[in-house]
């Protein structure tokens, strides 16, 4: 019988779509701003102060990420349970393990190793992730490559452009000066931020991916 013929069939459909975009919106808004600022406090002149509060920063953000995983997948429940705290413990471990190989290695290859590092680290944590929050059969996907391994190329992707843009992009945007009433406002716009809206897009993309097949399989 034809989809157009069962309006509750295209109803749950149109609904899941709608959850799914607005989970991976949520999600990609809260890894940006986690990932974000950590790299700001971390990529530049470190102190133990800094380093402390962007890893403070990360873990909060890998929670909630966790949380809306579940709130939109499974029953959220505590989020402070073991097997939960784990799978954003792995998140946190993946970044700084990145940025870490990056440092090291340093230059293109830095990226590119540290990239493929981070790759694995993520394909790991979307698993955990899965398990943790004990997926409902109905949303669950024997793709792995859809639900696991392109999203974690895609998040590993925008990794690679905010360290891209620190270390090897030299560009600065400023607009025209604005004359208000009181004041005069010029807007500049340097290439880290650029680095952080690619990654912003790149992790909606990703999580989309991941929540669409999970959701729609």
């Amino acid at each position: 019988m034809s989809v157009i013929r069962q309006p509750g069939v295209l109803g749950r459909a149109t609904r899941r779509r709608v959850v799914g975009v607005t989970a991976a919106l949520t999600a990609a808004v809260v890894e940006t701003l986690a990932v974000g600022l950590w790299f700001g406090l971390v990529v530049g002149t470190r102190s133990t102060t800094t380093a402390l509060a962007g890893l403070g920063i990360l873990f909060c953000g890998s929670v909630l990420r966790a949380g809306v995983f579940g709130a939109t997948v499974s029953h959220l429940g505590d989020l402070l349970q073991p097997h939960r705290i784990g799978a954003a413990l792995a998140l946190t471990a993946g970044w700084i393990v990145w940025l870490f190989v990056a440092e090291q290695l340093g230059g293109l290859r830095g990226i590119a190793v540290g990239t493929a590092v981070l790759v694995g680290f993520l394909t790991a944590q979307f698993a955990i992730e899965r398990r943790a929050f004990r997926l409902r059969a109905q949303f669950r996907d024997s793709n792995t490559i859809g639900t696991l391994v392109l999203p974690a190329i895609l998040l590993a992707g925008g990794g690679a452009a905010l360290l891209a843009a620190v270390w090897f992009t030299d560009l600065t945007i400023v607009s025209p000066p604005l004359a208000l009433e009181v004041t005069t406002i010029v807007v500049r716009i340097e290439a880290v931020q650029i680095g952080v809206a690619v990654f912003g897009l790149l992790a909606f993309l990703a999580h989309q991916q991941r929540f669409q097949r999970v959701l729609d399989p």
